[in-house]
């Protein structure tokens, strides 16, 4: 069954549930919208986050909640639709590495990237990085994930998705403020610093950022870092 049906429930696991029983149903075609932190490339505990965690759309902070987000849901037999922002490289990455840890090839996932355009452009990237980092993700989905259609990445000021008013919901900050802390507490520092350096690198150069990237999120690097990293290289 080709319906696209969309999760916007606030916390990974309450999305979790939700696309569950959508996909015992039949239904193929999920659509994932971030919440207005997630879009703008920031930790749930960061001081501008706060009263936007999970509102109007699903938190995630690093590749544990999306690993929650899409539990017990084989990525080889669906098609998502990832409604991102500024973070959309790094969220699909996230996607990409909870497709290996399932077993399965880059070839065989499939989706599209969409934006959602930021409230205030200077929260996003300048024009020249922020056509560099669509370039360089165009380039990377063309070598490694060529079932994804990322053209809207280029264009971000032509897409805009409609958000339901709700109220935050304090819990759900609480809970992704406690993850956090743990994540920061097991994961091994050093890596994490080697791995947010060479992602700077490759911003400052020529280099694909993608591909440290993705090795940045699997040693535990957050979002926000990530995207921080991608900031303080390019203004």
């Amino acid at each position: 069954m080709l319906r696209e049906q969309d999760a916007r429930y606030g916390s990974a696991a309450r999305s979790n549930a939700h696309l569950q029983q959508l996909v015992a149903t039949g239904v193929t075609c999920l659509s994932v919208t971030f919440d207005l932190p997630t879009r703008l490339g920031w930790d749930s505990d960061a001081p501008p986050a706060r009263g936007e965690v999970g509102r109007a759309g699903v938190t995630v902070d690093s590749v544990d909640d999306m690993r929650v987000l899409f539990r017990g849901i084989p990525l080889d037999g669906i098609s998502t639709s990832l409604t991102a922002g500024v973070p959309a490289a790094p969220l699909l990455l996230m996607y990409q590495l909870v497709g290996e840890e399932q077993g399965v090839l880059p070839g065989r996932l499939a989706g599209v990237v969409r934006h959602a355009e930021p409230p205030k452009p200077h929260w996003g990237f300048p024009p020249g990085p922020a056509r560099r980092l669509a370039a360089d993700l165009h380039a990377y989905c063309a070598a490694e994930l060529p079932g994804w259609d990322v053209r809207g990445a280029a264009e971000p000021s032509y897409a805009s998705v409609r958000e339901p008013h709700t109220r935050p919901d304090p819990a759900i900050a609480a809970r992704q403020e406690e993850r956090l802390a743990k994540l920061r507490a097991w994961r091994v520092c050093e890596r994490v610093d080697a791995a947010l350096t060479d992602v700077r690198k490759a911003a400052e150069g020529t280099d694909n950022v993608l591909y440290p990237m993705k090795d940045a999120l699997r040693t535990g690097s957050t979002l926000g870092e990530v995207c921080a990293t991608l900031r303080a290289a390019w203004g």
